[in-house]
């Protein structure tokens, strides 16, 4: 089972690759195509971007020069043809390059690439929200050669998956950012926090009244507060406890690591590690704190003893008893 870790800098590959990373992923906007279509959105993200084909193709030599393999994000849900062809040119650049796969979700863009660019890996976003078998088998037949599910996929879900994909690799989630939506349906812009954020962070101002605007009785009130009080709690947790780390720099984010046994041992290719805007500092404290328990499940320790190193990283078992962190709560709860 493998690391894959995003970079969104040159200078991160190597510290990366020190703090042992299998995989690095990473998104691109060249020049001409916000000059060609005025827009940023080649992957889902206006940030945390290489800085143009020149810094793309340093990154795929310094990735294999410390033997790792580099896939280019082309993860919007949709493109039109025009931008379709213009990422079908910029995949042969990727491939020309030496590059190793591309993570897309578009499914035309799927079948284009396997059709004009059938030399070039494509792995399907989890964007895409392929969830079950039967959808693995359908991009399969397309031309996919792995699945990154998404993020609320069950671990027994995984397992059924893995053991009916013929011969697609499948990846997962195991650490930082918590979509509280459903991704692949969740078409809204991530602006900004000075132009509001994202629409999940919405805090919206509201009152509660009755019908005909009456004054709602104090018990009702009272729990509606609570519910409110919980969601916040709630969204706090899924961002990553309002974004921090711990005094070690460890992230907090929701996270899979206490899983990491069960995925590996359903036959998980990859876990996958998000946060491509995230600083330098944390991204290398993520591959750390994931290789940590990766390597102690690849030597067969036993689970309890992984899932206790893995909640002992970061000092904060408070928090993880909570359950909102979990990106698969039913570990926790003694399911598995």
């Amino acid at each position: 089972m493998k690391v894959t870790a995003p970079i969104s800098r040159l200078e991160e590959i190597e510290r990366l690759a020190a703090a042992g990373v299998d995989e690095i992923y990473c998104g691109v906007v060249p020049d001409e195509w916000i000059a060609r279509f005025n827009s940023g959105a080649v992957n889902r993200r206006l940030f945390g971007n290489l800085r143009g084909l020149d810094a793309l193709r340093e990154a795929i030599d310094l990735a294999h020069r410390h033997d790792r393999s580099l896939f280019l994000v082309l993860n919007a849900p949709h493109y039109g043809a025009a931008h379709q062809r213009a990422l079908l040119d910029l995949a042969r650049r990727f491939r020309d390059d030496g590059g190793d796969a591309v993570i897309v979700a578009d499914a035309g863009l799927v079948a284009e690439l396997h059709e004009r660019v059938p030399d070039l890996r494509v792995h399907l976003s989890s964007v895409a929200g392929c969830r079950n078998s039967a959808a693995v088998e359908f991009y399969r037949e397309l031309g996919v050669h792995r699945v990154i599910l998404p993020r609320d996929i069950t671990l027994g879900e995984i397992a059924a998956i893995c053991a009916n994909a013929h011969g697609v690799e499948i990846e997962a989630f195991v650490l930082n950012d918590g979509c509280v939506f459903e991704e692949g349906l969740c078409h809204s812009i991530h602006l900004p926090t000075s132009l509001g954020g994202p629409i999940c962070l919405d805090r919206r101002a509201q009152r509660y009244v009755g019908r005909h605007d009456r004054e709602i009785p104090a018990r009702l009130r009272a729990e509606l507060d609570a519910n409110d009080a919980d969601y916040r709690d709630w969204l706090w947790y899924r961002f990553g406890c309002g974004f921090a780390t711990t005094p070690d720099g460890h992230p907090y984010g929701p996270c899979g690591l206490c899983a990491v046994p069960e995925l590996a041992a359903a036959g998980l290719a990859s876990v996958k590690i998000a946060g491509r805007e995230r600083s330098t500092a944390q991204k290398v404290a993520s591959v750390r704190m994931v290789r940590a328990v990766v390597d102690r499940t690849l030597r067969r320790e036993d689970r309890e003893a992984v899932r206790r190193h893995a909640v002992s990283i970061r000092g904060v078992e408070d928090r993880c008893r909570a359950g909102y962190m979990c990106y698969y709560p039913e570990v926790r709860a003694g399911v598995v």
